[in-house]
């Protein structure tokens, strides 16, 4: 049994980070193509942390590995985009009302301020920093839920949808934040678990209506 060297594991972890951000965000397009040789060149590490990285990535369904060795961004259709939404619909409502019982006014504050940088990147047409503020959003709200596996595996459905709802983005003319965050932080301040859970649901589907009609 092989055993990395620490330098080659600091190196791997923070491949695997950078990567996994770029494709959360939406910064990669579906279906590229990457290389090890070309990660390892790109970001001046040797192959073995690159391998590292790229081994994880696909196991989470952040990269998609096929037969012949190709590793690429996913390319979802749209009935794996229908499924992970579907998904979506079942976690994220449970996960923020969790968080309900420990949704002070000051974390609705930090949420509304958040909404508030969501508004900011729809105006200069900026589509990841629109996704990177609309996750830090919902994440900032299903912390409070306290159930981290449940967490772990929404990030995990997250990172699959990321190239595409970045490449949704290009073709869905948005003018605004989404309205359902408005509905989220109103049940938010009246403690409404119902109205929570059916905001947090219409945020999801919505998403996905715009997601399979484009």
């Amino acid at each position: 049994m092989s055993i990395s060297r620490p330098t080659e594991t600091a190196a791997h972890e923070r491949l695997y980070r950078a990567l996994r951000s770029q494709i959360m965000l939406g910064e990669l397009p579906p279906g590229k193509a990457l290389t090890l040789r070309g990660l390892a060149a790109e970001h001046h590490l040797s192959m073995t942390p690159a391998r590292e990285a790229v081994r994880r990535l696909v196991a989470e369904g952040a990269l998609t590995l096929s037969g012949s060795g190709r590793v690429a961004t996913p390319a979802l259709s749209d009935e794996r985009i229908e499924e992970l939404a579907a998904l979506r619909a079942l976690i994220e409502p449970e996960l923020a009302a969790r968080a309900l019982p420990r949704a002070h006014f000051a974390l609705i504050d930090r949420l509304a301020t958040m909404n508030g940088r969501i508004a900011d990147a729809v105006e200069r047409h900026d589509a990841v920093g629109y996704i990177r503020c609309n996750l830090d959003f919902h994440r900032m709200l299903y912390l409070r839920a306290q159930a981290p596996a449940m967490l772990a595996m929404l990030e995990t459905i997250w990172l699959q949808l990321g190239p595409t709802m970045r490449a949704l983005y290009g073709r869905v003319k948005r003018n605004e934040p989404p309205r359902h965050h408005r509905m989220i932080l109103a049940a938010l301040r009246a403690g409404d678990e119902p109205a929570l859970r059916l905001a947090v649901r219409a945020d999801v589907t919505h998403g996905l209506r715009h997601l399979t009609s484009a």
